[in-house]
């Protein structure tokens, strides 16, 4: 149980605000790595147990567990056993749910993809905080949600104090991608297997035939199956498919430059 002095946010409100959340998610994702998991998902259903039934469960007994596994196989999406922020803006209500209202507007990775293409103008790799505010402009205009600029500087910020796991002030697409529904996340899925720059390098030279920097569609297709075979990851066709058409978004003309490419595979890219 949480010290007087941190008492968890309230888990009971009708509706949250953007920041109230963020509050609530900070306070539960105690290590800051993205997911609520372990012990801290005990403590966040404990909580919400106490919140929902005005009365919490002691985590050890056999009802907790039984009813925690009920909880987690409704929430819990891509059941890998822990909650992440998409999935807990499913858990709870937030005013004018603009995270759900996100991925409304993304329905899918290669959608997030292009959406990316278009914001991230210079092609860092990232997603500045004005390039963010109008990304969410254009999101909440798609969604025929009214704002006013106040409130846009309020989404930007929370949007940034929830996904700038770093704090340097901008998202990068991994940081990013944590907002598409977690089915259709081919971004997430790769986090585990990204390449160094030196690794990066290589596989991209072996696929570059010609050396002009870039790579078509069916040489990409053949990197991808590589990287999955290697890595032991257990992809179908359609998820390869799946995989491949968003990357692509990203390409210019069917083409798909270093850069590009390094946004998605590398780990520690030199952009």
């Amino acid at each position: 149980m949480a010290s007087e002095a941190q008492q968890p946010p309230p888990l009971h409100l009708a509706e949250l605000t953007a920041a109230q959340f963020m509050d609530i998610w900070k306070h539960f994702d105690a290590d800051g790595n993205g997911f609520i998991e372990g012990k801290e998902l005990e403590n966040f259903f404990q909580e919400l147990e106490r919140a929902r039934q005005g009365a919490g469960m002691d985590p050890s007994h056999a009802a907790f567990k039984e009813k925690m596994k009920e909880f987690m196989s409704k929430f819990d999406k891509n059941a890998d056993g822990r909650i992440e922020m998409s999935e807990l803006a499913q858990i709870l209500p937030t005013e004018e749910n603009f995270l759900l209202c996100f991925r409304e507007f993304v329905r899918s990775s290669a959608e997030f993809m292009t959406a990316w293409r278009k914001y991230d103008t210079d092609r860092s790799g990232y997603i500045e905080s004005n390039e963010l505010k109008g990304f969410l402009s254009d999101l909440l205009k798609k969604a025929n949600r009214n704002y006013d600029d106040k409130k846009l500087n309020e989404y930007t910020k929370t949007i940034l104090l929830m996904f700038d796991l770093n704090g340097d002030g901008k998202l990068g697409l991994s940081e990013m991608a944590r907002l598409l529904p977690v089915q259709e996340n081919f971004l997430l899925k790769f986090e585990g297997i990204r390449l160094s720059v030196k690794e990066f390098d290589s596989l991209f030279t072996f696929y570059d035939k010609d050396g002009n920097g870039s790579i078509d569609e069916q040489e990409l297709d053949a990197l991808l199956k590589d990287l999955c075979d290697k890595n032991r990851m257990d992809v179908d066709s359609t998820g390869l498919g799946d995989y491949k058409k968003s990357i692509m978004a990203l390409s210019d003309g069917g083409k798909l430059y270093r850069t590009e490419l390094e946004i998605v595979l590398c780990r520690d890219s030199m952009l």
